[in-house]
C-alpha cells in the first residue's frame, strides 16, 4: 500500500514517517509522551489538518472497519498461485516412516497450491494418504486433496503420478490417462485440468512426465502429441508440461535438446532455464527437471519460475537432503492480481468515497 506520510513502503495498515520529520514533535517539549522506534507513528502528519493524512485520519476513524477490510482484500489479491513438480525418489511407506523425511516433505508440499509428485512407487494408497494426513495437520487453515494415476511402467518396477492440491483454492475439472497406443512412454502422462481463481486464466491443464534416460528425446517429442491431444480434447491451450524430463547432461545433449518439437514449435516457453541445477548432489549440475508453459493466459500471469533448493532453505546437509530426494522441486508462480482488477477498481472507488469533499 502507499504510505501517505512518506514514499517508503510499509506493512499494510501501518503508517510511519521518517524519524527526523516527527521526532521534534514527539518529545516532552511537544506535550507528548516519548515513543519508541517501533511505536513511532506518523502523528505529526496525521495531526496536521492541512496534510493528506490529516484529512484522511477522521475518515479512517469513522470507517476503520471498511478500510481495514478493503486493505486486507487488496493485499490478498496479489497472492501468487504456485504449481510444483517433484521427483520424490522412490517414495514408499517405509520412507515416510522416517520422521525427518516426513517433516521435510510436508514443508515442501505446503509451499505449493498444486504439486505433482513423481516416483511414488507404493501399490496401495497408504503412502499418499499418510502424507496427506500430515500435510493437513501441518496447517489446519488449508485443505489438501489428492488424485493419482495407476501404477505405470513396462517392467516389474512401476510408479505413479500423484497430484496433491489445495482444494480450498482449486478443483480438478477433468483428468485422463493418455492413451499411448504406440508405447512411446515408459510412464505415459496422467493429465489433469484444474480450475484457477483467475478470470485471465480460469483453468489450466497439467501434463506431467517422468522420462527414462535412454529414451528422453523420443519421449519429449511424443509429449508434443500429448499437448495436441489435450488441447483439442478440452479446447484449452493453456497447458503446463512439467516433471523430471532428464533433459540435460548425458541424457540429452544441447543439440538434441534444441531440436525437440517443444523447442522448435511456436508458443512453448521453457521457464526453467537450461543453466539451472535441479539436482541435490554437489558433484552434479544438470537441469533434469523442467516446466514448459504454453498459452496466452499462462504467459500473462507468469510471475516467477525456479528450482526450490530445499537443502539450503531447511539447512540440511547433502546426506540429509539425499534421504528425501536427489532432485530439487521445480516451481512456477502465477500472479492472481489481475483476477481482481474489477474488484480492485471498486475498492478504490469505495475508499475515495470515504474521503472528504476537500480532496476533490
Amino acid at each position: 500500500m502507499i504510505d501517505y506520510c512518506s514514499s517508503e513502503r510499509v506493512a499494510p495498515t501501518t503508517f510511519r514517517t521518517p524519524r527526523k520529520r516527527c521526532q521534534k514533535h514527539s518529545g516532552p517539549e511537544a506535550g507528548r509522551t516519548p515513543i519508541s522506534r517501533d511505536q513511532l507513528q506518523c502523528q505529526c502528519t496525521l495531526n496536521n489538518p492541512d496534510s493528506f493524512g490529516g484529512l484522511l485520519m477522521p475518515y479512517m476513524a469513522m470507517h476503520g472497519l471498511t478500510v481495514a477490510l478493503l486493505l486486507i482484500f487488496l493485499a490478498g489479491g496479489t497472492e501468487a498461485f504456485r504449481i510444483c513438480a517433484f521427483n520424490a525418489q522412490r517414495l514408499t511407506l517405509s520412507k515416510l516412516a522416517k520422521e525427518p523425511v516426513m517433516d521435510t516433505l510436508v514443508q515442501i508440499l505446503a509451499r505449493c497450491d498444486i504439486m505433482v509428485l513423481q516416483e511414488v512407487v507404493d501399490s496401495s494408497q497408504k503412502t499418499v494418504s499418510l502424507l496427506l494426513r500430515e500435510l493437513n495437520r501441518f496447517d489446519s487453515s488449508r485443505t489438501y486433496s489428492f488424485l493419482n494415476s495407476s501404477l505405470l511402467g513396462r517392467s516389474t518396477y512401476k510408479e505413479k503420478y500423484v497430484y496433491i492440491y489445495r482444494s480450498d483454492k482449486t478443483q480438478i475439472l477433468n483428468s485422463y490417462q493418455y492413451n499411448d497406443t504406440n508405447d512411446l512412454f515408459a510412464r505415459e502422462p496422467f493429465v489433469a485440468q484444474f480450475a484457477l481463481p483467475s478470470k485471465i486464466l480460469p483453468s489450466v491443464v497439467l501434463v506431467p512426465l517422468h522420462t527414462t534416460p535412454k529414451d528422453v528425446e523420443k519421449e519429449l517429442n511424443a509429449l508434443y502429441d500429448v499437448f495436441l491431444d489435450v488441447s483439442q480434447r478440452w479446447q484449452n491451450e493453456d497447458v503446463i508440461l512439467l516433471g523430471d524430463f532428464n533433459a540435460d547432461c548425458a541424457s540429452l545433449t544441447k543439440k538434441r535438446l534444441n531440436s525437440l518439437l517443444l523447442r522448435t514449435e511456436a508458443g512453448f516457453h521453457w521457464v526453467i532455464s537450461d543453466g539451472e541445477d535441479t539436482t541435490v548432489r554437489a558433484s552434479t549440475n544438470c537441469t533434469y527437471d523442467r516446466i514448459v508453459m504454453h498459452g496466452q493466459g499462462c504467459q500473462t500471469l507468469l510471475r516467477a519460475a525456479a528450482p526450490f533448493n530445499f537443502p539450503r532453505s531447511f539447512q540440511l546437509t547433502e546426506e540429509e537432503a539425499l534421504s528425501i530426494s536427489d532432485h530439487y522441486p521445480v516451481e512456477v508462480e502465477l500472479s492472481q492480481a489481475t483476477h481482481n482488477i474489477q474488484l480492485f477498481s471498486l475498492a478504490i472507488l469505495l475508499l475515495l468515497s470515504l474521503l472528504p469533499s476537500q480532496l476533490s
